[in-house]
């Protein structure tokens, strides 16, 4: 067995032993099992990455023949370069930290062994994903992850509102896949390959492919709104809540939602040769950093203000893919990984803290009750917000600076809204941090009694994570990734701007920053008189723009009314019930004429068997 077939096995052993043997050997096994295999994971993706050589080197690694079609031949095969590296490397090593976390935060739910196994598989599809050598091995991780997703959120299925936000992520992603795979489809046809490396090369080749690469890259962006959240398939992302706490963690920083911006940047060969194709994806980027950043301005579930927090974040990562930023927005995926980790698992130990509280309008004055929890949350809501010298400073700078300057799509308007937004990321994280941690104590006197810090378990990933939000920006991913994906050329016309444009950058999160102090430094009361002066706009904000109800008034009634009016009553009662009734009514009738014949009488016997011999020999004597 090769290295990248032991990464990528790792975890799957450790779904099929605390799957099956799990519940019988105790939660010390499970935990064990659990952990260590992720960190074993993690530690073999160092290993390989030290054996991966300069420039655009690859590790491929050939672990059987799927099946040989005509001349084509499906291999189950890895591919390991420097893009690869960085992708393994945040799915197990932050992966693996969300593992020991969840160790003490589920560590009294029954499903204990089935969470660890679920977790464990998720990381497998996971690791499948960005392991894939081809589109095609990539494809059944990418579906991985949605059914391990599906598992997850909906992990305490006793709940239906639980269980439909699971059916929820399940079937938006299936919209999303249908792209996928018409894109993928068009590419073997016309390639005769699905290889990425050689997908790339065949577009960056002297002899364009038989095929367009805008209207490919628009199917698998389709793809990639799927599992990354964009609009309009991100209405899944906030009720993924409805799972467990470090669910939450692993699906918005390490694993699902990166996905589809690994997916665009793997293929930025095909991408650089469909502008229009490029300019969508800035387009749809920013209008959804945009319209997520709004709605989170206004949520008082703090899952709910990280999950619409991650979907603007994802917009940012295609905002730099759509300008031709591709190491950039692996940048901003790796600094995120951290620091929304970070956020999310401190989300859980605030919740765990206050027996299960989510609403931060019943939070406050937490600071000195866990310390630990409130100074890891409050480095990871600095770094978000773009804060020197911290992780997300360095990433979300330079997404803007591209926004701003990039001769492939650049402009003052993408950046304008960018940076507005970058501000508005500011403001709700702050607000968040204020109404949970340093505002007056709003909590019931059961829950104020209930408040305490959590376990080692927990609160060492955290200063772990918090530690990687700091110090990770340092770490320059752009420059590793340049062999892969140069990055785009900028309009020199410009250059003198870049250090103002740093400057505004710091001056937006410092703005938004002092905007939070100002109306929320002394509890909820500025801020409800605010939402009762503009309260359409408050409305609306809080109805998440009534998507979710527009969808269901235009696809899921008149579905819902096709279903039940024409397939049910029609179709099922009335041609399939109807059809199968009469049949049997003919039945009956028959064998109700039929049974008059079964009469009992000998004599009544004796003459129908005469008349039948008398018309035998009539009919023999007449054709005789």
């Amino acid at each position: 067995m090769g290295l990248l077939t032991l990464i990528v096995l790792l975890p799957l052993a450790g779904f099929l032993l605390n799957g099956l043997l799990g519940p019988r050997l105790g939660r010390t096994f499970v935990s064990l099992v659990g952990c260590a295999l992720p960190i074993a994971a993690f530690l073999a993706t160092l290993r390989a990455w030290t054996h991966l050589g300069g420039g655009e080197s690859a590790l491929v690694e050939t672990a059987y023949t799927w099946a040989v079609v005509g001349g084509s031949s499906f291999d189950v095969a890895f591919y390991f370069d420097r893009l690869s590296a960085v992708m393994t490397l945040i799915v197990t090593g932050v992966g693996s930290l969300i593992h020991v976390y969840s160790t003490g935060y589920m560590k009294d739910d029954p499903g204990y062994a089935r969470y660890f196994a679920y977790l464990n598989l998720f990381l497998f599809f996971m690791l499948l994903l960005v392991l894939g050598r081809s589109l095609l091995v990539c494809f059944v991780g990418w579906e991985g992850v949605g059914l391990a997703s599906y598992l997850l959120i909906g992990f305490w299925f006793e709940d239906p509102e639980k269980a439909q936000a699971g059916k929820k992520a399940f079937i938006t992603n299936r919209v999303g896949d249908a792209g996928f795979l018409l894109g993928m489809f068009l590419l073997y046809h016309a390639l005769g390959t699905l290889d990425f490396d050689a997908i790339n090369a065949a577009f960056q080749g002297p002899v364009a492919p038989a095929v367009s690469a805008s209207l490919v890259g628009l199917l698998l962006f389709v793809g990639a709104t799927g599992k990354s959240a964009q609009i309009p398939l991100h209405v899944w992302l906030p009720d993924a809540m409805a799972g467990p706490t470090p669910v939450s963690a692993l699906i918005h920083a390490a694993t699902m939602v990166t996905a589809g911006v690994y997916l665009v940047a793997r293929l930025n060969g095909l991408y650089l040769q469909a502008p229009e194709a490029s300019q969508v994806i800035a387009v749809i980027g920013v209008a959804t950093a945009f319209f997520a950043a709004t709605v989170a301005l206004v949520q008082t579930d703090i899952k709910k203000v990280l999950a619409y927090s991650t979907i603007s974040q994802l917009g940012f990562m295609f905002v730099a893919l759509g300008v031709g930023a591709y190491g950039v927005a692996v940048f901003h995926v790796y600094t995120h990984a951290f620091f929304k980790a970070c956020l999310f698992l401190g989300a859980g130990s605030v919740i765990h803290a206050l027996g299960g509280e989510q609403d931060v309008r019943r939070m406050g004055g937490l600071a000195r009750r866990i310390p630990v929890t409130f100074a890891t949350f409050a480095v990871a809501t600095a770094a978000i917000a773009g804060l020197p010298p911290l992780a997300g400073f360095f990433s979300k700078d330079e997404i803007l600076w591209f926004a701003y300057a990039s001769e492939r799509g650049g402009s003052t308007l993408l950046w304008a809204v960018a940076s507005f937004t970058a501000l508005l990321t500011a403001f709700y994280m702050f607000r968040l941090l204020w109404l949970t941690f340093l505002t007056p104590s709003r909590m019931t006197h059961e829950t104020e009694h209930h408040v305490h810090e959590s376990p080692p378990s927990m609160t060492v990933v955290l200063a772990v994570l918090a530690i990687l939000s700091a110090v990770g920006g340092f770490v320059h991913v752009p420059h590793y990734l340049e062999p892969l994906m140069p990055l785009p050329a900028t309009d020199p016309t410009l250059h003198h701007l870049e250090t103002p444009l740093i400057v505004f950058a710091v001056l937006t999160g410092l703005a938004g920053l002092l905007g939070a102090w100002f109306v929320y430094r002394n509890g909820l009361g500025r801020a409800e008189r605010l939402a009762r002066r503009h309260a359409g706009v408050h409305r609306l904000l809080s109805g998440k723009y009534y998507v979710d109800e527009l969808y269901d008034g235009v696809i899921g009634r008149p579905l819902h009314w096709v279903s039940d009016r024409v397939f049910l009553r029609i179709g099922d009662r009335r041609i399939i019930d109807g059809s199968l009734h009469g049949l049997v009514a003919i039945a009956q009738r028959a064998a109700g004429r039929l049974s008059r014949i079964e009469s009992g009488s000998l004599q009544l016997y004796v003459l129908l068997a005469a008349l039948g011999v008398a018309a035998a020999l009539a009919l023999v004597w007449r054709h005789g």
